[in-house]
């Protein structure tokens, strides 16, 4: 799963959202590290979409325009929470290789 992808379901997991909505979350909930511009979004949505994990909610107008609201499935539920757990499993790890790691000059953890 990519990132942009991981963010967007973490993002839909409360409400449902529009385009717009689903950018700001994901900029807040990544800390800023993910940008989301509007095409990459509706390329990524479309995917998720043609994957079973996102759907559409509703459509409404505001100020003239049609807003789509997107909503995550049980299926995408899942997923994201498989990814969840993989994501951990590996940062544990990680943690765990680094936490053996000795300096060589001092003996200690660099």
């Amino acid at each position: 799963m990519t990132e942009p992808a991981f963010f967007i379901l973490t993002a839909l997991i409360d409400n449902p959202r529009h385009g717009y909505g689903i950018v700001a979350e994901v900029a807040e909930l990544s800390q800023g590290r993910v940008q989301l511009k509007i095409g990459s979004l509706y390329g990524a949505l479309d995917r998720l979409v043609g994957d079973g994990l996102v759907e559409l909610d509703r459509e409404e107008a505001w100020q003239g325009r049609l807003r789509r609201y997107y909503r995550v499935t049980e299926q995408g539920r899942d997923a994201l929470a498989a990814e969840a757990h993989r994501l951990a499993a590996n940062a544990r790890l990680a943690a765990a290789r680094l936490g053996d790691q000795r300096s060589p000059i001092t003996g200690t953890s660099s």
